[in-house]
């Protein structure tokens, strides 16, 4: 894999060029990201520094189009990379194999893999305050799975992981 400083020259590159897609599509095969299920991307609205929203749309069972800003570019690389993990991660959830019906859990799922690295340990990790606000984005989908259900007895051990995570930075900032 070529050094982060050498990705991060070649995506502003493909960003200065307008090559958004071109760029994402680098991403996921320098990062092991691809999918069989994945089918490609497609562009949507500018994103803004306080809301920038990818999404994966297509049919369970399906190739899957992951939609990016045009703009995605313009913001920090590191933190890119882990929302296009995010995505990926819904492909994959998506496949026949990989079924995962309960929103809920897929959105558990793909916040608890870009806060741990623990299937894409490649991926580079957040600072802090991305991993504060996405622990409480992951609690906040955990929470929403029924009290004391079988998907929350699931990811009991996540949850204190994440639990733990979130108390540790949340002491940083006091």
């Amino acid at each position: 894999m070529k050094s982060y400083p050498e990705l991060l020259q070649i995506v502003n590159t493909y960003h200065e060029l307008g090559g958004t897609i071109a760029a994402a599509q680098f991403l996921i095969q320098e990062y092991g990201l691809e999918n069989p299920n994945f089918k490609g991307f497609e562009l949507r609205e500018k994103a803004k520094p306080e809301f920038i929203l990818m999404t994966t749309e297509g049919a369970f069972g399906e190739p899957q189009i992951i939609r990016i800003p045009e703009n995605t570019f313009e913001y920090p690389l590191h933190l890119m990379l882990n929302l296009l993990m995010h995505e990926m991660i819904h492909v994959s959830q998506k496949t026949q194999e990989n079924w995962i019906e309960d929103k809920n859990e897929r959105e558990w799922q793909a916040y608890y893999e870009m806060l741990f690295h623990k299937k894409f340990p490649q991926i580079p990790e957040l600072p802090d305050f991305h991993k504060r606000f996405f622990a409480k984005k992951a609690l906040e989908y955990c929470n929403r799975m029924s009290e004391s259900s079988e998907l929350q007895l699931k990811y009991a051990n996540q949850k204190l992981e994440t639990d733990n995570l979130l108390s540790l930075l949340e002491a940083k900032i006091k």
